[in-house]
Formats: structure tokens, C-alpha cells, sequence
């Protein structure tokens, strides 16, 4: 009998030990469960029905917050921006209001400039973050990333204040030479002197807008709307012409040279913008008796042959602190001497805009003293390549890549292979 007692007792003991071991595992499990996840916490149970689907296409990142501040609902845009670490809202400030929103019921708003955690970077992200009540016990926490909206915007008063500027001075030199024409009306010699100043102020207006008009055409239009195949001589033959006069003047030598029949598909009228604005650069900012070079050559590469139209001048050259910064609207190396020459510093932003839109790039050498090289690579109309050579060259024994464009007595300097800007 004390034997069955004693089995008795421990089986009893065991099945006591069973039942507490059971109870303490189902509420772990349950406190297991309501721990905050990376996409919900208890969701079901806790939301009122149809939030979930709500915050689930919203495009800001939404956060819901409990009683105790625990996160129970948290958008993947969330965990990016690192609003949400361990299942608790990371900023105090968001934290802070939405402790005054549960207590009040205020809906509060606010723009906040976080750091970016985790980058090397040292720009500050800014957001927008709402706060509001959901039903009585939850907070609703909706934040718009607004780091690009606001660069946009920088970029855009920057802009509308160079072009204000800009305007401005052409304007008011007109302005003050209209005063000085009615002051000097009885002197022929000071009307005649005064009248060509506004000439030219009033070409450098002309100018300004025409070449604002280009880069707005290029910044919205698709160039792939009208593109066709465009020979590579004929923009060549077009910029030599748009320069012909100011090279005359300056007793500048333009040589064009390279492969010949290239082709480049694109939108011509962007084409020959680019290739112009880069050729009247060249010739603007070399000194009398000096050569302008342009060469056309195919290269090589991973996603099909690219053209290479390389501008060469002799000129001031650019110095390493300004290279990285000459592609940018109403950038000037030297504003006196782009006074003296007309420019508006928007040539180059066009040459970038056009060389991006058509899917190739634009690139730079340079050394001061000693000129500067501009080579704009393009993509080839592929069709062009399967042509046959013409009869001439194969009666010569010459293939098209060492056909010259054009022949020259001298040379053109030799410049390193340009380097790519970042």
C-alpha cells in the first residue's frame, strides 16, 4: 500500500509539474506573438478592420502606435528610413508627438531634418511627419520623405535667380545706353558708338533667351520621339559653318578630320546644338592664330559601338577645381572674358542634357595653357555599319575606319585620352 501511495503521489506531482510546464508555454507563445514584427503586430487583432489595407498602398510610411508606444503596425518605407529599430519609434520627436496627440486628440504636423543613419553621408534627410488618432487607443504616424522635393526646389530658385540675373544686366546696359542716346542726340559720332553697344547687348539678350528656350526643349521633350539616323559630316559641317565667322575673325584654323560616313541616331536639330555649342566654345576660348580640331572615330563597346566626336582647341585650358563644375547652368571659368564673348554659361548644361537624353556622355581634358578636348560619345545608328564600302575604297585598298574625313598638313595636338567626370 505505501508503495502504490508513493507512485500515486508522484504521478500526481508529475502531471501537476505537465500542467504548469503547458500553461507557462502557452504564455510564452502568446507573448512570443505580440512581439512588434517588421511588417505587423498583431494586426488582426488589434487594427480596426480595413487600415491595414489602407496603410498598406500608401506611399508614405505609416506607423501605429499602441497605449505604451510600442509599435503595433510598421510599413516597410518605415524600416528604411529607419523610423522603426527593435519594434519602438526611433525619433524622439515623433515619439514626443504622438504622446500629445493620444493625450489630446490634435492632429500635429511637422517638417524634421534626420540624420541618414548608417551612409557616411552628411546631408540630413527632411521629412514630413502627421500625427493623428486612430480609434481610442492607437496613433497613426504618416511620414513623406520630402529630400527630393527639396533639392528640386533648390535647384529650381537657383536657377530662376541666374536667370535673373542674367537678364538683368543686358536689360539694364540697354536701359542705360537708351539714356545715353537721347543725351547725346545732337553728336552723330556718340549715337552711332552708343547704337552698336546696344546691338550687341541686345544679341547677348537674344542669346540668353534662345539658349534658355534650348535647354527647356531638351529637359522635356524625348529625343527618341523623332529620332532618325544623322551623319556624323553633316553636323560636323554644320558647326564648322555656325563658327566660320568668329573663327575669320580670330584668324583661327578649323580642321575637321577622323572616320568618315558615321552615323548617329538621335534627334538631329539636339545633335547639332550639342556639336555647335562645343565648337563655338572652342573657338571663343582660344587665342588668334591657333587651330580648332574635330575628329570622328567608332570605339568599341559592351552595349554596342559608340561615336566619338572629340573637340580640340588650343585655348586657355580649364583649370582641375573648375572641371567637375563646367556642366553646370551659367558655370563660367572666367565670367569677364565670357562677358567679353557673349556667353550665358548655359552651352555646356545643353551639351550634358542633349549627350544624357540620346544615352551616351559628354567628358573633359584638360590643362591649363595648353587647350582642352570635349568628346561627346553617342550611340551608332546601327544600320550605318552594315552598308556596303564604297567602290572607291576598295578599289584604294582602304576600309571605312582609315578613310580620312579630310586631309591636313599639320597635325593637332596631342592631348591625353580624356578623363570621365564624376
Amino acid at each position: 500500500m505505501n508503495v502504490d501511495a508513493a507512485v500515486a503521489a508522484v504521478a500526481a506531482i508529475a502531471g501537476l509539474c505537465t500542467g504548469v510546464f503547458a500553461m507557462l508555454a502557452f504564455r510564452w507563445s502568446e507573448r512570443d506573438q505580440a512581439k512588434p514584427t517588421r511588417t505587423s503586430l498583431h494586426t488582426d487583432a488589434v487594427l480596426p478592420p480595413g487600415v491595414d489595407t489602407v496603410l498598406s498602398v500608401l506611399r508614405s510610411s505609416a506607423v501605429v502606435l499602441d497605449e505604451a508606444d510600442s509599435v503595433v503596425k510598421a510599413s516597410s518605407a518605415a524600416y528604411a528610413l529607419g523610423l522603426v529599430r527593435g519594434g519602438k519609434l526611433a525619433v524622439e520627436p515623433m515619439m514626443q508627438m504622438a504622446r500629445d496627440t493620444r493625450r489630446d486628440g490634435e492632429i500635429r504636423q511637422v517638417e524634421l531634418d534626420l540624420p541618414r543613419r548608417g551612409t557616411g553621408r552628411g546631408d540630413a534627410l527632411a521629412v514630413s511627419a502627421r500625427v493623428a488618432p486612430l480609434g481610442s487607443r492607437l496613433v497613426l504616424l504618416l511620414v513623406e520623405d520630402l529630400t527630393e522635393a527639396r533639392r528640386i526646389e533648390a535647384v529650381r530658385r537657383d536657377f530662376v535667380a541666374n536667370v535673373s540675373h542674367e537678364l538683368k544686366t543686358p536689360v539694364g546696359a540697354l536701359s542705360l545706353l537708351s539714356e545715353a542716346v537721347m543725351d547725346a542726340s545732337d553728336d552723330p559720332e556718340a549715337v552711332t558708338r552708343f547704337a552698336g553697344r546696344m546691338q550687341n547687348e541686345a544679341t547677348r539678350l537674344t542669346n540668353l533667351v534662345q539658349e534658355l528656350i534650348d535647354l527647356s526643349r531638351v529637359q522635356n521633350d524625348d529625343p527618341l520621339e523623332d529620332a532618325e539616323p544623322v551623319r556624323v559630316d553633316e553636323l560636323v559641317a554644320e558647326a564648322v559653318d555656325r563658327c566660320r565667322q568668329q573663327a575669320g575673325a580670330k584668324q583661327i584654323t578649323m580642321a575637321a578630320g577622323g572616320t568618315a560616313d558615321l552615323s548617329v541616331w538621335g534627334n538631329r536639330g539636339q545633335l547639332a546644338a550639342a556639336l555647335g555649342n562645343l565648337v563655338e566654345n572652342a573657338v571663343n576660348y582660344s587665342p588668334a592664330r591657333t587651330r580648332v580640331g574635330i575628329a570622328a572615330r567608332r570605339v568599341a563597346a559592351p552595349g554596342g559601338d559608340l561615336i566619338e566626336l572629340s573637340v580640340t582647341d588650343q585655348g586657355i585650358g580649364i583649370s582641375e577645381k573648375d572641371r567637375d563644375r563646367i556642366f553646370e547652368r551659367f558655370y563660367r571659368v572666367d565670367p569677364a572674358r565670357s562677358r567679353a564673348t557673349g556667353g550665358t554659361g548655359l552651352g555646356l548644361a545643353i551639351v550634358k542634357h542633349v549627350a544624357a537624353s540620346h544615352g551616351g556622355e559628354v567628358t573633359v581634358w584638360s590643362a591649363e595653357g595648353q587647350g582642352s578636348t570635349f568628346t561627346l560619345r553617342l550611340p551608332e545608328a546601327g544600320a550605318v555599319r552594315d552598308r556596303e564600302r564604297p567602290a572607291d575604297l576598295a578599289a584604294e585598298g582602304l576600309d571605312d575606319e582609315d578613310r580620312p574625313y579630310e586631309t591636313f598638313n599639320d597635325p593637332l595636338p596631342a592631348h591625353p585620352a580624356p578623363e570621365v567626370l564624376p
